[in-house]
């Protein structure tokens, strides 16, 4: 008979998604999620496997976690195009409220992990498909109640604003308010 956890799995993921947050992949040892979540080598390989795998698992986590979060500011009933101007304050908001300067995850593993990580870079381009996809869902509603101009493209508009979203994330780091609130407001003229 095997024996009984002495931990949380779900609660000692968190504890590691907020140290490989903080800290980056390569920058976390294993020693690091050892002191950190206070649980032994072995426990840590028999419960999530390697460094790696733990830190996708952490991923997944996060993108759960916040993903769903942000993409309800779009989905909110009435005119849409407020809810994108609304969705891309928020970001901001958020990044210049992050004292620790840990900006976002999904930016971070874009970063520091790709393009040689298939696993994390499949992880990134699934994250950065789903804003993209509840962006262009809010415009296409926003065309559809008459809020944009019949020829503005869409899907080339969300490409866009979900590129100028990590490019704000990575400026975030600095905690440049002047920057980051102009770089909003010039996003902002884009969507007429």
């Amino acid at each position: 008979m095997g024996r009984t956890k002495e931990f949380d799995p779900g609660a000692t993921l968190q504890a590691a998604l907020e140290l490989f947050w903080r800290k980056g992949y390569e920058a976390t040892s294993m020693q690091d999620l050892v002191d950190h979540l206070g649980i032994n080598r072995g426990s840590i390989y028999a419960t999530y496997g390697s460094k790696h795998e733990l830190y996708l698992r952490a991923l997944d986590r996060y993108c759960e976690n916040e993903g769903v979060a942000a993409l309800e500011r779009l989905n909110q009933p009435g005119p849409a195009l407020p809810a994108v101007r609304e969705f891309l304050r928020a970001f901001a908001t958020e990044a210049l409220a992050d004292t620790d300067r840990k900006g976002c995850l999904v930016t971070n593993t874009a970063i520091e992990l790709l393009p040689e990580d298939d696993k994390a870079q499949r992880r990134v381009e699934t994250a950065f498909h789903e804003v993209e996809s509840a962006i262009t869902g809010a415009l296409i509603r926003a065309k559809a109640q008459g809020e944009l101009e019949e020829e503005v493209d869409v899907r080339a508009q969300a490409r866009f604003l979900v590129t100028f979203i990590q490019g704000l994330r990575v400026m975030g780091k600095t905690g440049d308010e002047r920057r980051i609130n102009d770089a909003v407001e010039q996003a902002m003229t884009v969507l007429r």
